[in-house]
C-alpha cells in the first residue's frame, strides 16, 4: 500500500480504500448520528472550495477555535486541501490569549464554533489587522458584519464545485509534503507560547511510524475526547485513525466520556495520564462502597489479575492454577469494569506526561492494556511507543521507525528525524536553541535500559535543586501522591530551598464523603482541612510516598489548598499540566509559611 505523504492525502486515500457508513459519529438531540465517508468527503470539498471563495490561498493561516466535533475535523481537512495552514486555538483560552495566537500567526480567517466563541474573537478583532473574516459553525442570533455561517460557506463551495468539477481534487493532490500544515502553539508551562510549524511530512511520517508499531484497522472505532487542538489527539485520535481506516466518534465533553463510551462502544481510547488516573481512582473508590462480600471478591479478583499483569511485564507464564484463578477473576472483575466503557476496548494509548506504573498495572489487570508513548508538539508528536505485547510499565517504549533518540551529556533527551518540526514561526532565536545539527532538544531528562526502552525522569527546567545542591525530580513523587484517593493534585516545592515541601489539592468529593460517614460537621469543604483527623489522613499519604525516597527527596512539610486548580485561573494548561511558575507566585505566602513554620504545616 502506498503511504500518503500529506494529511489530506491520508484522508482521500482512506475514504476511497475503506468507504464506510460511520466514518464519523456525533451525538445530537435525537441520539448518535453516523456520517459516511462520502458525506465527509463532500463536506470537506464544499468547505474547502467555499474558503477559497472567501479568499483563502495557499500558505494563508486559518485559525480554528472550537471544541471537539465533526466540524473541527472537516474544517481542518478543508484548510489543508487548499495548501493553507491550520492554526488551532484551545476553546478554553481567554480572549487575550486567543488574540496573542491570532496576532503572532497573522491569521487571515478564523472559524469559531459557538456564539460565545464568536463574541470572544469580536472583542479583540480591532487589534488584529490581519484578521479579515470570521466563520461561525453554530447559528448566531445576529450575524456580525464581515462574518459568515459555515453552512453558507459550504453552499458557496458546492456552487464553485459544480462550476469547476475536479478542482478540489486537483488542489488537494497538488499539496506537497514539505509545506507547512499547521502551526501549533505550545501550552506555555515554561513561558510565552511559541508556534511550532509542522509540515505534512512531519505529521504523516509520524502517523505511519506509529501505525507500524501499533496498527489500527478499519474495524476499530475511536472515541475522541482529548482536545483536537493538541497534537497528541490530532495525530493519534484523528490522522492515525484515518490512516488505519477506523471510525471516529466525538464525545460530547470530557464529563460524558463514560456515558458516551457505553453507547458508542469504542475499541480504542487515546488519553492523557490524568484521565487514566481519574478512572483508576473512581473504580477504587466505588469498590469501597460495595457490600462486604462483593468488596472481598473485587479485591481478590483484582489481585489475581494484577499477578497476571506482572507476569506479562516480566515475560513469564502463570502456573496452571494461577492461570485458572486469573480467568475466573477476569470474569468476576475485569469484564464488569470493561463493560463500563462499552465492553469492547482493546487498548488505550497514553501520552503527554509519564503515567504512574501502578495505574498501568491496574489497566492491564482489568484487561485494557495501555500503550504508553512519549513526544512533544515539536516532534509531531511521537518519539517513542511501547510495542504491543512487550510493554514495560514506567517506560515510554522504544523509538518508532525512522526516529533517532539519544541522551545528551547533561541527561537531556534529544531526537532527530522526519518528525522534527520545521521551526518556531517567526522566532529564529528560539528555533536555534531548540534544534542544533538536526537534533531537537526536548527539555526532558531520561535514560535507556539495556533493552533500549526510554524512561523519562523529569523536565530539565522543572528539576528542583535544593540550596544544598541536591537535585530532585518532582514528577515521579507527584505521580505517587496522586494515586491516593484523597489527592487530586500535588506540586512539589524546593528549588533553591533547604528542603522539599508540597502543595496538595484534596479530592474534595472523597473528603466530604468521609466526613459525612464519620460525622464531621462542616459548612464549607475547606473547613475540614484544619481538622486533626484530616491532617492525619494526608500525613499518612505523604509518609507512604516518603518511605522509599532518599533523605534529601523526602517531603518535610505540606499544605492543603482550599480549592481546585483551574485553567480559568491560569494555573493549568489546556492539557491539564500544572503551571509551576504561576502556582509558585499565587501561593507564595503559603510556601513561605511552610519554610518559616517547621513545627507543623498549615491548611490554606
Amino acid at each position: 500500500m502506498t503511504q500518503a505523504a500529506t494529511l489530506i492525502g491520508i484522508f482521500l486515500d482512506t475514504i476511497a480504500r475503506h468507504p464506510k457508513p460511520d466514518q464519523f459519529m456525533r451525538k445530537g438531540p435525537e441520539g448518535w448520528e453516523s456520517l459516511s465517508s462520502q458525506r465527509a468527503r463532500t463536506d470537506v470539498e464544499h468547505l474547502s472550495l467555499g474558503l477559497g471563495a472567501l479568499g483563502v490561498q495557499r500558505g494563508d493561516r486559518v485559525a480554528l477555535l472550537s471544541e471537539n466535533r465533526y466540524e473541527w475535523a472537516i474544517t481542518d481537512l478543508a484548510v489543508l486541501a487548499r495548501g493553507a495552514v491550520t492554526v488551532p486555538i484551545y476553546p478554553t483560552l481567554t480572549a487575550e490569549q486567543s488574540r496573542h495566537v491570532l496576532a503572532n500567526s497573522e491569521a487571515r480567517l478564523i472559524v469559531v464554533s459557538t456564539a460565545a466563541q464568536l463574541e470572544k474573537i469580536r472583542s479583540v478583532a480591532a487589534q488584529l489587522p490581519s484578521l479579515k473574516t470570521i466563520v461561525y459553525m453554530d447559528p448566531v442570533p445576529v450575524r456580525p458584519e464581515g462574518s459568515h455561517g459555515l453552512a453558507e460557506v459550504m453552499e458557496q463551495g458546492a456552487t464553485a464545485g459544480r462550476a469547476a468539477p475536479g478542482e478540489f481534487e486537483r488542489l488537494a493532490r497538488s499539496v506537497t509534503a514539505d509545506e507547512v500544515a499547521t502551526i501549533i502553539y505550545t501550552s506555555g508551562t515554561t513561558g510565552e507560547p511559541k508556534g511550532a510549524m509542522l509540515t505534512h511530512r512531519n505529521i504523516a511520517s509520524n502517523v505511519w511510524a506509529g501505525l507500524e508499531v501499533s496498527p489500527i484497522y478499519p474495524t476499530n472505532r475511536c472515541l475522541s475526547f482529548l482536545p483536537l487542538c493538541h497534537i497528541f489527539e490530532r495525530m493519534g485520535g484523528f490522522y492515525s485513525m484515518l490512516g488505519g481506516g477506523a471510525s471516529i466518534a466525538y464525545a460530547q465533553s470530557l464529563d460524558t466520556v463514560a456515558a458516551d463510551a457505553m453507547e458508542v462502544r469504542p475499541t480504542v481510547l487515546v488519553g492523557v495520564p490524568r484521565f487514566f488516573e481519574k478512572v483508576y481512582a473512581r473504580v477504587m473508590d466505588n469498590s469501597r462502597t460495595l457490600p462486604p462480600l462483593r468488596r472481598a471478591i473485587f479485591h481478590w479478583g483484582l489481585e489475581q489479575r494484577r499477578e497476571a499483569a506482572r507476569a506479562h511485564f516480566e515475560r513469564r507464564r502463570l502456573g496452571p492454577f494461577a492461570a485458572l484463578q486469573s480467568r475466573i477473576a477476569d470474569r468476576l472483575v475485569g469484564a464488569k469494569v470493561r463493560e463500563r466503557v462499552g465492553g469492547r476496548v482493546d487498548y488505550c494509548v497514553s501520552g503527554g506526561a509519564p503515567l504512574n506504573a501502578k495505574v498501568i498495572e491496574f489497566f492491564f489487570a482489568i484487561g485494557i492494556p495501555i500503550r504508553e508513548g512519549y513526544g512533544l508538539t515539536e516532534t509531531s508528536p511521537v518519539i517513542t511507543l511501547n510495542p504491543p505485547g512487550r510493554e514495560k510499565p514506567g517506560s515510554v517504549g522504544k523509538a518508532v521507525p525512522g526516529v533517532e533518540v539519544k541522551i545528551d551529556t547533561n541527561g537531556e533527551i534529544l531526537t532527530r528525524g522526519p518528525h522534527v518540526m520545521k521551526g518556531y514561526f517567526r522566532n529564529e532565536a528560539a528555533t536555534a536553541v531548540a534544534i542544533t545539527d538536526g537534533w531537537f532538544h526536548t527539555g526532558d531528562l531520561g535514560r535507556f535500559d539495556d533493552d533500549g526502552y526510554l524512561y523519562i525522569t523529569d523536565r530539565l527546567k522543572e528539576l528542583l535543586v535544593t540550596s544544598g545542591g541536591k537535585k530532585v525530580a518532582p514528577q515521579p513523587i507527584e505521580g505517587a501522591l496522586k494515586t491516593s484517593k484523597w489527592i487530586t493534585e500535588a506540586i512539589l516545592i524546593g528549588d533553591q530551598r533547604p528542603t522539599i515541601t508540597c502543595l496538595l489539592v484534596p479530592n474534595f468529593a472523597n473528603l466530604e464523603g468521609e466526613a459525612r460517614v464519620r460525622g464531621w460537621t462542616f459548612v464549607r469543604p475547606a473547613e475540614l482541612l484544619v481538622r486533626p483527623e484530616v491532617r492525619a489522613l494526608y500525613k499518612a499519604e505523604v509518609d507512604r510516598v516518603n518511605e522509599p525516597l532518599a533523605q534529601f527527596e523526602k517531603i518535610k512539610e505540606f499544605a492543603l489548598l482550599e480549592r481546585e486548580l483551574s485553567q480559568e485561573g491560569d494555573e493549568l494548561t489546556p492539557t491539564l499540566k500544572v503551571k509551576r511558575r504561576v502556582i509558585a507566585a499565587k501561593f507564595a505566602a503559603v510556601i513561605d509559611r511552610l519554610y518559616a513554620n517547621r513545627s507543623g504545616p498549615e491548611s490554606h
